[in-house]
């Protein structure tokens, strides 16, 4: 209806049309807007547009009511305690496999796409893909969980594929994982943990906590697909390396002459490898962001051959057994190590994602926590930990321990 009468009557353009439709289509099937009392509240809806003189004010009047709806609490508060249900019709998890579709995400540990799995059109004696007990009900059973309420909440279930569906079993996940976790490079599992909400280290988790940690990420990735619709995503089409140098270090974007050398004094120094793991950690504890090795922080190309390593090989092992030791490899998924070409010399490339736990570095016998503040890095205070940390990673999230000071 609101599709025929931005068209017919105020003549909204074709493309901003269906976008607003889509919105709109969205927000009142996540919110079964029109399940009570649908005449009334459709009327309601209708007399909005009352005042509406032009196509400017019929997008409008739509997306007021979308915001008005889908406020801050609603996705933070609301629709997370939607998702605590074990209703297989629930809107929210309709809206949840509509999010995995728009945002083009494959089956859990699977090449195949979700829109794929499930095409309609396709018919076999099993399914693409099934949904999983990411948690096993037998399983459950042995930790006490025995009712149907919890054992089939929305949050413990997955597509995968149905091959994997029957190999899984009755098996813990800690069990399974292993082994389905070698399949894929860590970039790809940071992708797929984040487009099936799973919380770092969740198949060691206490079940309970694990239930509200993936319920809060499902809200997040439906809201991620509501705003790629909304046309809100920010995202930019991919920059060359030198168009990354040129345009200067910025929150997301720092550069380093060297991985261990300091240049002034010619020797190996270990502040310059905590200064290259700081911002990591304050990368991944953000939104993500590039680190670029060999290059000075005016975008002068230095070379990674001032580190002295032997090969490109040995700088790569060198940090990788930074990362591991000292921020820790639950968080390598989300690192990616590149060796890329600059202005005839070579440069080392850090790829970050933002990480879906808190990343603490170890100093010593002392774990220190950074963050992003514009192009730099800035240490924060416990009691700063404790409030970003609830912020950025939700409030399910707990810090089991603070860092030592």
């Amino acid at each position: 209806m609101f599709y025929l009468l931005g068209r017919t009557e105020y003549g909204v353009d074709e493309y901003e049309l269906r976008r607003v439709c889509a919105r709109w289509f969205f927000m009142t099937s996540l919110t079964a807007r029109y399940t009570s009392s649908p005449e009334s509240t459709m009327e309601s809806d209708l007399a909005r547009l009352r005042d509406v003189e032009s196509a400017e004010d019929f997008v409008r009047a739509l997306n007021r009511v979308c915001d008005a709806s889908l406020t801050s609490d609603y996705w933070t508060i609301t629709l997370p305690n939607e998702l605590a249900t074990s209703s297989p019709r629930s809107p929210s998890l309709f809206a949840y496999i509509a999010a995995l579709v728009l945002l083009d995400a494959k089956v859990l540990f699977s090449h195949q796409k979700v829109a794929n799995a499930l095409e309609p059109s396709v018919h076999a004696n099993r399914a693409a893909a099934e949904r999983h007990h990411l948690f096993p009900k037998s399983y459950l059973k042995t930790l006490g969980f025995t009712e149907i309420r919890d054992t089939n909440q929305i949050a413990n279930f997955a597509l995968v594929d149905w091959g994997d569906n029957a190999k899984f079993a009755d098996r813990p996940p800690a069990e399974y994982l292993p082994e389905v976790r070698k399949r894929f490079t860590s970039s790809e599992l940071a992708q797929m943990y984040y487009w099936h909400a799973l919380p770092d280290g969740w198949e060691l988790m206490d079940y309970s906590e694990f239930l509200v940690a993936r319920r809060e990420r499902m809200a997040q990735v439906i809201k991620d697909a509501y705003e790629l619709l909304s046309g809100d995503t920010g995202t930019t089409s991919e920059w060359t390396l030198e168009e990354v140098i040129s345009a200067g270090e910025t929150t997301t974007v720092e550069f380093k002459s060297c991985l261990r050398k300091n240049l002034h004094t010619g020797q190996y120094d270990p502040r310059i490898e905590h200064s290259v793991l700081k911002t990591i950690a304050g990368f991944l504890n953000q939104k993500g962001g590039t680190l670029i090795i060999g290059v000075a922080d005016d975008g002068v190309p230095v070379g990674i051959v001032e580190d002295g390593f032997e090969s490109e090989d040995k700088m790569y092992l060198h940090l990788i057994n930074l990362l591991n030791a000292r921020i820790g490899p639950k968080h390598m998924m989300y690192i990616q190590v590149r060796f890329d070409d600059y202005k005839n010399h070579r440069v080392m490339v850090v790829d970050c994602q933002a990480a879906g736990s808190p990343v603490f570095l170890k100093d010593g016998a002392t774990e220190r926590f950074y963050v992003r503040t514009g192009a730099s890095t800035t240490e924060l205070t416990p009691s700063q930990i404790h409030d970003y940390v609830r912020q950025r990673f939700g409030p399910a999230v707990q810090l089991r321990r603070r860092p030592d000071r």
